[in-house]
């Protein structure tokens, strides 16, 4: 176990970032490159300032709204969670005192934000069984909202003991060490990381976002980072 933890922890952390990093880069340039359409993109009507309503297009998705509301109220609150999680994980490498507007700890929430997610995450996998999405859906749709599931499931059950259950055999100093001693690339794995009672659920967590990062450059997910630049064509 101490073999395959290390193998996770460490060696394949390195693998998967190097690939995200270089896979993302090399398909962003290779998109940038690409030569430019000589016509407009712009369906909407004009409205300025052009890039403050590619922003309102990109992270509030007012066709969703209109059309389903529902996938719309689901939608939001995912982006929502995922910001906070996001913001959680940087937490874990150090104190950031602009991050504490809402005074916490680690991960605002308290095992609340990990819940609400996967809610949503199974919301659009479940909405992918039935028609008209099923028929439009591809395997690697399923892949990756099963995969984002398990991620957050594992991830979230550690916060969910250290908050709900008050089991903690793993402290915030002990992650902050782990993954400053990667940064550093001088890896170092603490004793209460490998051999908590959590220490599994950390490597599950921890292998199934490796996978994710090796997958990302090469899935539809790269489109986070070309909404938007693609909105602000549509508005001209």
């Amino acid at each position: 176990m101490e073999t395959i933890s290390y193998i996770v922890l460490v060696p394949m952390v390195y693998l998967a970032a190097a690939i995200f990093i270089i896979g993302t880069t090399v398909r962003l340039i290779k998109i940038f490159k690409a030569p430019k359409h000589p016509t407009t993109l712009q369906i909407f009507p004009a409205k300025k300032p052009a890039w403050l309503w590619a922003l309102h297009d990109t992270f509030l998705f007012p066709t969703v709204r209109r059309h389903k509301p529902v996938l719309w109220v689901f939608l939001i609150l995912f982006h929502i969670c995922l910001l906070l999680l996001i913001i959680g994980h940087l937490e874990l490498f150090g104190e950031f005192e602009v991050l504490q507007i809402i005074p916490h700890e680690i991960f605002l929430g308290k095992g609340l934000v990990g819940l609400l997610t996967a809610i949503s995450l199974l919301y659009f996998l479940f909405r992918r069984f039935r028609s008209p999405v099923r028929d439009l859906s591809v395997p690697e749709d399923y892949y990756l909202l099963i995969l984002l599931f398990l991620i957050v499931l594992f991830g979230s059950q550690m916060d969910w003991a250290r908050n709900w259950y008050y089991y903690e055999t793993m402290s915030v100093e002990d992650y902050r060490t782990y993954l400053g001693s990667l940064i550093t690339f001088e890896p170092y794995l603490p004793e209460s990381v490998t051999e908590s009672g959590h220490a599994f659920m950390l490597v599950l967590h921890v292998f199934l976002a490796n996978l994710f990062l090796i997958f990302f450059p090469f899935s539809q997910v790269m489109h986070s980072f070309l909404s938007l630049p693609m909105n602000k064509l549509r508005r001209g």
